[in-house]
């Protein structure tokens, strides 16, 4: 019995090795799998290293003010995205008053302006010398702060302001999908009850929807804890500044390395916090028919009302925006343009498309590798490589930086030895820095775009190839790529636009006297010359745009059997 149970064992242990030993594909998955998760590896473990000094500076000093300034942060942050996107989502999808079929898709533009362009943009025009609080004191005759009470926009209240205007439209575009998608029975069978439009809306259609609406707001707190450039403009110090401050100013990376393992701690419980909402969350339709949603005919004030309530966000995220970026470009334009503004522009252009060429031929391979290859360790591995985006890009600039000096030194040593040539710094501080770690971040927009559209190609096409004496590698080349050009196209695009605002990583790995249009805006706003950089501040909302479009387009459609938005229901 002991050897049968022995043989039993041995039989077990044999069989879990074999499954966990990869094929060809499986390996070469998880090669480029690991290279992309290093930064994430060496996060963590630069974290364990002792930093007794530092640590404990930090813990009696700034620690809990970070924590607590976060907190509020993500908090009024995602009350504020809730309000604005599920509010606005609900109008435009239940409710008929004039102009819903504009805002239907122009509630999506405030998306195209990064956070930090706006904070500098109602900086310019609501402190102290800006024109608002300046035409006040001409109407009404002030002289001086003294005279009258304004708020002070350089505050947490003003960050929590500037986030919401140009995050809210993730919880607008999922909110407003699962309206659509929700049960006409449902909805009518509630009506019958006596339940009046609001009633309707508060215990019916908002339970329905709120797996969706958890899932925008997590995405938009998960973007304001990699924020940089609003926080730090602001003085809102947050982790985010926190670690740029303890990297950079006390030249203490190890301090910066803790205090990014401490931000983790956020995005993870985000993260939980997200799966916890939607779990055991299942909703049925009990009707196969198709049919218009009911709608509520506004009028009079409440017509009114809505109208205002749509068009203030896009309003203030981004007509005035692009107005003031707009006049400004046109006045400064010749001072722009000595400043460098086309040298910079093409280091942006060359860098962000760079970029989207590797996270897409990555994103094809690990893809594709998953498709071909067999093994868990490959799938967990691209999994955990995936994760970048959840991570903000101060981290991952952590991460990239460390790899990369350890390796700048093992080259350096090893010339010095065989050669007696010091090398120096061959990849930190240079360009090739700042693309891992862009790689990194948005590798997950990439893999994901590229796998679902190799989700929708039939592993048929793989069996007929085969029998037909292809390769995988020919008939990656001659079937799949054909068919998910446009998928591989839509993650280059989404990349691309993503890697020309990204501030943070760009900041801190950029080599010296690099810049590119996120850097040069907010070197400019910082020294208190916005005006001067606002023609690559509007560059950077015109490459914003495309994506945009491109929802506005395909995402924002009508739900079968519903009526186009801008006419009658």
């Amino acid at each position: 019995m002991r050897h049968a149970a022995a043989v039993s064992g041995r039989f077990s242990v044999r069989q879990l090795i074999a499954r966990l030993t990869p094929d060809r594909w499986g390996a070469a998955t998880l090669a480029v799998a690991l290279f992309v998760a290093t930064p994430l590896i060496a996060v963590a473990s630069i974290a364990l290293t002792p930093a007794p000094d530092i640590w404990r500076h930090l813990y009696d000093t700034v620690l809990f003010g970070y924590i607590e300034r976060t907190l509020i942060l993500i908090a009024g942050l995602g009350l504020g995205t809730f309000i604005l996107g599920t509010g606005t989502a609900w109008l435009v999808t239940m409710c008929r008053f004039p102009g819903r079929g504009l805002f239907n898709w122009a509630l999506v533009l405030p998306l195209a302006v990064p956070t930090y362009i706006l904070a500098f943009v109602f900086t310019d025009q609501l402190e102290y010398a800006g024109n608002l609080q300046v035409a006040l004191r001409e109407i009404f005759g002030w002289r001086d702060r003294q005279d009258y009470w304004f708020p002070e926009i350089r505050s947490m209240g003003g960050a929590i302001t500037v986030m919401t205007l140009v995050l809210y439209p993730y919880v607008y575009l999922l909110a407003r999908a699962a309206f659509l998608e929700q049960s006409v029975c449902v909805l009518e069978v509630s009506r019958t009850l006596g339940k009046s439009a609001w009633q309707c809306f508060w215990q019916v259609a908002l339970p329905l929807a709120r797996p969706a609406i958890v899932v925008g707001m997590t995405l938009a707190m998960m973007e304001a804890l990699n924020d940089f450039g609003t926080v730090d403009f602001f003085g809102v110090k947050t982790f985010t500044a926190g670690i740029y401050d303890v990297w950079l100013n006390m030249d203490n990376i190890s301090g910066a390395a803790q205090l990014a393992s401490v931000l983790m701690i956020f995005v993870v419980v985000l993260v939980v916090l997200e799966r916890m909402a939607r779990r055991g969350q299942r909703y049925h339709h009990t009707s196969t028919k198709v049919q218009a949603l009911p709608s509520y005919q506004l009028r009079g004030w409440r017509a009114g009302l809505a109208i205002a309530f749509c068009a203030l966000p896009i309003l203030l995220g981004f007509v005035l925006p692009a107005s003031v970026l707009t006049s400004y470009a046109v006045v400064f334009f010749e001072v722009t343009l000595n400043a460098n503004y086309l040298t910079i522009t093409l280091n942006s252009i060359l860098l962000s498309a760079s970029a989207a060429v590797a996270a897409v031929a990555i994103g094809l391979i690990l893809a594709y590798g998953l498709r071909m290859g067999e093994g868990p360790l490959p799938r967990a591995a691209v999994r955990f490589a995936s994760i970048g985006y959840a991570v903000p890009g101060a981290v991952l600039a952590i991460g990239v930086i460390v790899p990369m000096a350890a390796l700048d030194n093992t080259i350096d040593h090893f010339s010095e030895r065989v050669f007696g040539i010091s090398t120096g710094l061959l990849l930190s501080g240079t360009v090739v820095a700042i693309l891992y770690g862009y790689l990194t971040r948005f590798l997950a927009l990439s893999f994901g775009t590229v796998e679902a559209g190799l989700g929708k190609v039939s592993r048929n096409m793989d069996g007929a190839a085969r029998t037909l004496g292809a390769s995988p590698l020919r008939a990656m080349s001659r079937i799949h790529f054909p068919l998910i050009r446009t998928s591989l196209l839509t993650a280059g695009l989404l990349v691309f636009v993503d890697c020309m605002k990204e501030l943070p990583i760009t900041i801190i790995l950029r080599p010296f006297g690099y810049d590119t249009l996120a850097t040069f805006v907010f070197q400019y706003a910082s020294d208190e010359l916005f005006e001067e950089s606002a023609l690559g501040a509007l560059t950077i909302v015109a490459a914003g745009l495309i994506p945009v479009v491109i929802l506005a387009l395909t995402s924002l459609r009508t739900r079968p059997g519903h009526a186009n938005p801008g006419g009658r229901a």
